[in-house]
């Protein structure tokens, strides 16, 4: 069965996670920092350092959540970033956070999906996705979206977690991932499935050669793959197809 946030619910894979992050919003950005030990921000920054040397002004983050990898982007100087999410509720903790930051003139969030984006062909100088494509429901479309919204030769960035293969490593991590992070989640954040999800669908993702073979097929190219922490994450960088 595929990895789904509610297994007796009878939606579809996009509405259940769509609700599922409605549900998580309030607590996520505590939740995210507290379980990884703020080894994440340490990820956006690596991956969004791969964007430098294009330079890109217009950028795309794809399923942006609560927005940390839409404001690490606007590092970059003179970017401005358009940030997508089906989740209502965490937009809305993005909106406050970047008031706060003082960069509303530089981010904008918009709902929408991942899927289906409404914006014309070859419009963006980049995209970034940080952990959200292994909750696409049809990963291959998700993907063909992106590439067709970006502008030919344009770097595409994914952030999302993997499964470390090396003992004693894996062995720690998957105790964690499967029996701790599930346990700690549920307590916070008051769902009984988000953080049970997000083992089973990390499970499910086909990480590594698996995904780099992914984005060669669906219309980008010199995919690379470079492992975080001992294979807990990994950045993967390609770009969208010269015509």
């Amino acid at each position: 069965m595929a990895a789904l946030p509610y297994k007796d619910s009878d939606q579809g894979k996009k509405v259940q996670v769509e609700e599922m992050f409605d549900n998580i919003s309030p607590k996520y950005d505590l939740l995210n920092h507290l379980l990884s030990a703020n080894i994440d921000k340490i990820w956006r920054k690596k991956a969004v350092n791969r964007l430098r040397s294009s330079n890109p002004n217009m950028i795309i983050d794809i399923a942006t959540g609560t927005g940390d990898f839409a404001v690490e982007a606007t590092k970059i100087k003179n970017s401005k970033v358009t940030g997508i999410d089906i989740s209502e509720g965490m937009l809305e903790v993005g909106r406050k956070k970047i008031q706060k930051k003082n960069l509303t003139q530089r981010i904008e969030f918009i709902k929408a999906d991942s899927e289906n984006l409404p914006f014309s062909d070859n419009t963006f100088d980049a995209a970034l996705v940080g952990f959200g494509v292994r909750n696409f429901e049809n990963l291959e479309r998700g993907l063909r979206e992106i590439s067709r919204v970006l502008k030919p030769g344009g770097a595409f960035v994914v952030l999302e977690f993997s499964k470390p293969r090396k003992s004693p490593f894996k062995e720690i991590y998957y105790f964690y991932f499967t029996k701790i992070l599930p346990a700690l989640g549920k307590i916070v954040s008051k769902d009984n499935r988000a953080y049970t999800y997000l083992p089973e669908s990390v499970n499910e993702f086909p990480d590594g050669d698996n995904f780099l073979m992914i984005l060669n097929k669906v219309g980008f190219n010199d995919a690379k793959a470079f492992p975080q922490t001992f294979g807990i994450a990994t950045i993967y960088q390609s770009f969208k197809v010269k015509n």
